[in-house]
This record gives C-alpha cells, structure tokens and sequence, in this order.
C-alpha cells in the first residue's frame, strides 16, 4: 500500500498583475458546433477579453436593480448563522435544493459529458474544470492543454517549504500541514509583492519520502502520482474527485473564509490558508471521516454481511443514542446528491464487488425511510460524503485524517476562481452587521406594540 508523504505540492493556480494588462484588441474566434468560441489558449488572456464586459455588467445590474429586496431577514437567520440570507455574490457554482451543484450553469452530469476527458470515456480533467468555474465557458482540448502545461512550470515548490514541514512532529495532522504549507509558501506571493510596490487595487485581483511531481502528467493524475499511486483507476477518482470537490457556492465555511479574508486585499495564500483551518473543522470537512467510521462500526458489531433487518436495527440504534447517521442529509439539498451519484457510477463501473461499495449500497436503501419515518429531517438522501470515502479504502489511501486535504486540494479551484473574479468586478470588504440580543429584543418589541396599534 502507497504510503501518503508527510509533505505536498500545492499548485500556484493563479497569476496576478497581467490579468488585465495584456488583452490585444478584439478576441479571435472559432465555431464549435453552433457557438462561436474563443481561439485564445491562455487562461490569462482569455480572462483580459471578458472582465471588462463583467465589469460593465456588474455595473447595470447595480444601476438598475440595486435598490431591489433580495428576501427579508429574520431573528433566526441572525442568531442561526445567517443560514438563508441572500447577501453575497458567488458567480462560480450555485446550489439548488433539486438539481444539486451546478457550475456555472452545468450540473455534474453535464460536466462529466463536456468537459475534456483524459482518455475517451474517462472522467473530466480538473484543469478544464477550472477554466469553466474561471471563464464561464466550456473549454477546448487546446486550452485545457495550455492550462496542463502551465500547471507543470508552476509545479516546483521551494525546498525551504519541504523544511517547515519536517520540523513538525509526526503527530501533526495533515490539514495542519496543508495550511503551514501554504503560509510557507506566501512568501513568494506576487500579489503581495504587487501590492508592496503600490499597483492600483483594480490590477491586483487574481512524514516522510517527497515525490518530485511527473512533467508528463495531468493535474489530478500528478496529485495521485505524488502520493504514491500508480494505478491508473485511481488517477482517474482523482480527476473525479478533484472535480466534484471544487466548488459548492460561496455561503459554506472554507469559501466563505477565503472570500471575507480576501476581501481585505490579503493575498491568495493568506485567504487559503484560512479558508483550509475552516475546513478542518469537524463540522465542516470531516464529514468523509465520520462516514467511513461508521461503515466500519457496523462491519465490526453486525458483520459484512448484514442483513436488512440488522442494519436497520443499527440505524436505529444510532439515531436513539442522538447520533446522526452521517453522509445523510444537507443543508441546502431535496434530493440525492448528484456528487454521491457520479461516485456510486465510478463504483459500479470500477469496483462493484468491494464490500464496504456494497455496504453503502445497502445503507442507502435502508437509511432514507427510517429518516422519513422520524419526521424530523427534510432531506433523508446520501451527500457527496456517504460515497468518498470507501473509494479511496479501496484503492489503499487509508489516512484517514488525509481525507480532508484532498477536499482542501480540490476546494482551492473553486474559491480562487472566485478570487479572481472579487479583484476583477472590485468587490468591497465584507463587514456585515451584527447585532446584540438588546438589540433585537427591543426591536421586536417595538414591532409587536406597532402590530397592538
């Protein structure tokens, strides 16, 4: 079995001051079926053609709409986490309660079918998964190349990284790691040395062995590759992975980190680092962890091989205990995951006979019914978290407490491409207000006399 090193290469996925200096006149096109699309290869370039047009857009819908309610806010959205208030901008992916994640405008499924593909029928290339949350367009074989290539330029990381690391005892959790990495890393931050040198806030947006990364490989397969795995399956759950993982609006709390500590102008790796201490939180990005224990703690109390009736007395007997059954249930979504759905897909096309795959298949015939039958959940479907977790047992990466750095990893495509775009359009730093339980108290009662009128 791959053993996970205790260091990683992170990607710098983004560059800073040509953003917007370098567009030469009008865009070049081509036809692609009945669209016209961009010729440009460059992510860069390509972004310098539409960020004016972004801009001028942003500005009419402030002109014309910007007095509009977007909903009222209630005494339980301010003391429940502001959960349901529409107050942030968030162009790269949305969540609907039906459809699941859709990024910008596709759902996975779509993404799956357009994006470019390693191999014919494979999974889609991360790298063209971000140039679709950056651009808002669907990429070309071409451009997702020129993205891969890039990528390979960027992907030496300074041995005095690899010296922060090592310093750490070989308790530290990896999500530690990961964030010392990255902060270790900022030293190198163009951004930051931009910003020293006085550029205009508008140009500024954008434990063991180590494994030197492989220039002839893809993003994902890279990332599997500096872990230790050369099976080619697992290269391609990684691009999956990577995939599904990259975004999933704005409101959650690693995003949403990156884009409240962005909006001061700190630098990417700053808004990284904080957005991944967010997602180590137990709440927040261990949630793989949490299922796959689960999966075992059956296993170990009724066996493989359980039948209906024993696992439904285990479900049971979770639930009375006032545990919840984890992977199940979300905060946002009506329906089965669609992230949960692409990855039982990968199951059953690559390891249908796994035992913990065929455990999952039968807790999700057992677990929504009893969750209806207690009257207190809305959503009694898997998330994308009931299926990660036995893929990667399967296939030898069983660090446990490494699970959350791949979804670290992958979460970095979608809140830096959103980055991009809080330089780009000039979002201004977030400072809501908040409000004290005085406050609110006498405002209610003020409204409750006004009604007594």
């Amino acid at each position: 079995m791959p053993k996970v090193p205790a260091t990683f290469s992170l990607y710098s996925v983004v560059g800073v001051r040509r953003m917007l200096l370098e567009s030469s006149g009008r865009p070049k096109l081509m036809r692609q079926g009945t669209r016209w699309m961009s010729k440009t290869v460059d992510m860069k370039e390509r972004l310098a053609e539409l960020i004016p047009k972004e801009q001028d857009r942003l500005k009419k819908i402030k002109k014309d709409y910007g007095k509009i309610s977007l909903g009222d806010t209630t005494v339980d959205m301010c003391i429940g986490g502001m959960r349901g208030i529409k107050g942030m901008l968030w162009e790269t992916s949305l969540l609907d309660a039906d459809e699941g994640i859709r990024f910008r405008g596709l759902s996975i499924p779509e993404c799956q079918k357009k994006l470019p593909a390693a191999i014919s029928g494979g999974e889609p290339l991360p790298e063209g998964l971000l140039w679709l949350l950056v651009t808002g367009e669907v990429p070309t074989k071409e451009q997702v190349a020129g993205l891969t290539k890039d990528f390979r330029k960027r992907s030496k990381v300074p041995g005095f990284v690899f010296d922060v690391l090592n310093k750490f005892p070989t308790t530290a959790h990896p999500m530690s790691q990961l964030s010392a990495g990255i902060m270790a890393l900022q030293t190198q931050s163009q951004f930051a040395k931009a910003y020293e040198e006085g550029i205009h806030k508008s140009k500024v947006y954008k434990g063991g062995k180590t494994i030197p990364p492989d220039p002839k490989l893809d993003y994902a397969a890279n990332y599997a590759h500096m872990l230790g795995f050369t099976d080619k399956k697992f290269h391609e759950l990684m691009r999956l992975y990577i995939t599904i993982h990259s975004d999933h609006e704005g409101g959650n709390v690693s995003a949403h980190t990156v884009h409240l500590v962005g909006s001061a102008l700190s630098d990417p790796y700053l808004s990284v680092a904080a957005g991944m201490n967010g997602l180590a939180g137990p709440l927040h990005g261990l949630a793989n962890q949490e299922v796959l224990r689960w999966i075992q703690d059956v296993v170990k109390e009724v066996g493989a091989d359980v039948t209906t009736e024993q696992l439904k007395e285990f479900v049971w007997k979770t639930l009375k205990s006032g545990k919840v059954v984890p992977g199940y249930g979300h905060a946002v979504l009506r329906k089965t995951d669609p992230r949960y759905q692409c990855q039982r897909e990968f199951a059953l096309k690559h390891l249908p006979d796994d035992p913990l795959f065929k455990m999952v298949s039968k807790i999700y015939e057992v677990v929504p019914p009893i969750l209806l039958e207690t009257g207190k959940v809305k959503n009694p479907w898997p998330n994308v978290d009931a299926h990660s977790g036995v893929l990667l047992q399967h296939y030898g990466l069983k660090e446990q407490n490494y699970y959350t750095v791949l979804f670290g990893i992958s979460r970095t495509m979608g809140v830096l491409s959103q980055l991009i775009w809080d330089r780009a359009l000039g979002l201004p730093l977030e400072r809501p207000k908040s409000l004290t339980f005085g406050w609110i108290e006498n405002y209610c009662k003020g409204k409750g006399q006004m009604k007594k009128k």
